[in-house]
């Protein structure tokens, strides 16, 4: 069974959520799984009693999580959203890759110009001669 969440940052996906858990302790089965780590992961905070299905999940998962990390938390905070990575554009790194020549080898052009040289080179001393 394949379920998909989205915007669980967001309150309409937090409403969906809230929805598919409603009867539900946990997301799939009646222990936690890798399903609820996933999910516990993208929402951002306990929603409180405005989504009470997935405060009482995130309740659930979080002291399962607690129980399996012992320790005394030292107060690690995020601050800001992030923001969706974007998919570099195909043109701008085919570009990047001409300007960096990690191993030194020579480009066409580079190429074209030696031979061009000792083409020169080979001409000027057949005149010399």
């Amino acid at each position: 069974m394949a379920v998909t969440f989205s915007d669980l940052y967001a309150e309409s996906g937090l409403k969906a959520l809230d929805e598919f858990l409603s009867g539900k302790t946990y997301i799939s089965g009646h222990q936690p799984t890798k399903d609820d780590i996933k999910v516990f992961a993208a929402v951002v905070a306990d929603p409180g009693s405005s989504f009470p299905n997935v405060s009482k999940w995130y309740g659930c998962v979080s002291s399962h999580l607690a129980a399996s990390f012992p320790g005394k938390a030292a107060g690690v905070k995020f601050g800001g959203a992030a923001a969706p990575a974007e998919e570099p554009k195909k043109e701008a790194a085919a570009a990047d890759d001409d300007d960096i020549d990690l191993f030194g080898e020579e480009t066409e052009e580079e190429k074209k110009a030696a031979e061009e040289r000792e083409a020169a080179k080979k001409s000027s001393a057949k005149k010399k001669e």
